[in-house]
């Protein structure tokens, strides 16, 4: 070690190296990460519904807010899609997809993390080697021109992280595991949405069902009726055969609707992760109300929905990558040490004078790439430019799921109560009707008139309950579900 004499002292040059490498080790090359802002207005365009002002029955999670919002389902107050609902995060497959590929991702922070400390491996090697009698090297009247040999090496190796590359491949692998948490948050959201729709179109087929099986039977008793009057010369086959004609057309739809609420049965069986043929659910037509939902401010509406957080993290994620590409054009100091043993004889390998040993730094540098690091450094700020896209959209999206879900509701609220007063008149007409074609007033082709309006709009009001129903679920699901970034994991 040479000695460089000042201030009346020496300084080795490990003193003055030694403190700058360290210095270097903490350093970081690449730009810092800013999250980026996203188009954003204070308050939501669409009003919700009046009745929804008052409500405290749900609160979806507020940012950096712990406490439990439970089961969003369960607003509904229905036990058997309760019971359906707990199944989906045990049983469906697509969610084992989603879990699999985070599990994953946490095993690459693992793998980053070992490149911060030093690899240890070993090679034993045993070999015995015949030479030539005539080798020049190795005469055989001089010395026995075979020999055996030995060797158990230790070899080191460690990367010095001078530039941040490794740091920021651990930090990226970080943000990808809650990336991918996120996905699954997103992918468990989205199936227990589905089950639910699924659950309300099944329910609303149910009560289709039972609309039309009532009106099948007083569809029956009309025929009777009319047959009877035909009988007593009081009305013309023909009112028999338009009668009958009624009866049959409702009949097919009663056996139509029954297509649907099979397919949505098999549908939710899947969902739920079993075979359709092992699962059934018993008939319950539509017996409750939309609940109310509060929505809050769209500021918060970034930190409640799992696909913006992980569309986030992949924004830094892309961030760190850049750094790591801006690292390859820098210089790579690693250490490296060997130590161990060899002997031309087993027997005495371990001995004190077969040991052997090197250490020593060792520098490498690309001179020229043809533009390879270039190119890398150019893809992953290409890279990062589409993620902050894909954040900002997804952002987007999500503010235009909440403003349709919020109009669908306040249009279908005020259509519903418009479709009872509909109801409410077709009833009354029919009834009026049916009274004057009873009296001979009236034909029976105004009856089958009024029955068809009759049932055409109570069939729209089932349908119409359906819908808000419908948008209650998938304003649940665009308000997040009450999960909130607060709920990432930490690594």
């Amino acid at each position: 070690m040479r000695y460089f004499f000042g201030a009346n002292r020496f300084v080795s040059t490990g003193t003055i190296i030694l403190p700058l490498v360290f210095q270097l080790v903490g350093c970081t090359v690449g730009p810092r990460y800013i999250k980026p802002v996203v188009p954003m207005t204070e308050t939501y365009k669409e009003e919700v519904p009046t009745s929804f002002k008052e409500s405290e029955q749900w609160q979806p999670a507020h940012p950096a807010d712990q406490t439990s919002r439970g089961n969003w389902w369960e607003i509904f107050g229905d036990e058997e899609l309760n019971k359906l609902e707990e199944q989906i995060a045990s049983s469906n497959q697509t969610l084992k997809v989603a879990e699999a590929r985070f599990r994953e991702a946490r095993a690459a922070i693992r793998f980053n993390q070992a490149s911060q400390f030093p690899s240890i491996s070993t090679a034993p090697s045993a070999s015995y080697v015949k030479s030539s009698d005539y080798s020049p090297n190795v005469p055989s009247k001089i010395k026995e021109a075979s020999t055996g040999e030995f060797v158990l090496p230790f070899d080191l190796s460690y990367e010095l992280d001078l530039w941040g590359r490794v740091r920021r491949s651990v930090a990226a692998a970080r943000e990808e595991t809650q990336a991918t948490a996120a996905d699954y948050q997103t992918a468990k959201l989205s199936l227990e949405a589905e089950l639910a729709l699924d659950y309300f179109e099944l329910r609303s087929a149910d009560a289709q069902k039972k609309l039309l099986d009532d009106t099948v039977k007083a569809y029956a008793d009309n025929v009777e009726l009319t047959l009877g009057r035909f009988k007593g010369g009081a009305a013309p086959r023909a009112d028999v055969a338009q009668a009958q004609t009624q009866l049959d057309t409702t009949r097919v739809q009663d056996t139509d609707v029954t297509v649907q609420r099979a397919q949505f049965e098999h549908a939710i069986a899947i969902l739920v992760g079993k075979p359709p043929a092992e699962f059934s659910l018993a008939t319950a037509p539509l017996n409750y109300q939309p609940p109310n939902i509060p929505i809050g401010l769209p500021s918060e509406l970034l930190q409640r929905r799992p696909d913006i957080a992980a569309a986030e993290r992949r924004v830094e994620e892309a961030n760190q990558q850049i750094g790591i590409a801006r690292a390859a054009y820098f210089p790579t100091v690693s250490l490296g040490a060997t130590a161990g043993f060899e002997s031309t004889h087993v027997a005495n390998l371990l001995d004190g004078p077969n040991a052997l040993w090197a250490v020593g730094p060792a520098l490498a540098e690309t001179l020229f790439d043809a533009g390879r690091r270039r190119a890398t450094s150019e893809s992953a700020r290409a890279n990062y430019d589409a993620e902050v896209a894909t954040y900002r959209q997804t952002s987007l999206t999500a503010f235009q799921e909440v403003e349709d879900n919020v109009a669908a509701l306040r249009i279908l609220e005020n259509e519903a109560h418009q479709q009872d007063h509909a109801v409410g008149s077709s009833q009354e007409s029919l009834q009026l009707f049916t009274n004057r074609y009873k009296g001979g007033v009236d034909t029976y082709l105004q009856v089958i008139s009024a029955q068809t309006i009759e049932l055409a709009n109570e069939r729209n009001a089932i349908d119409i309950l359906r819908r808000r129903l419908d948008a209650s679920v998938l304003l649940v699901k665009a308000l997040g579900g009450g999960w909130d970034a607060s709920n990432l994991p930490k690594f």
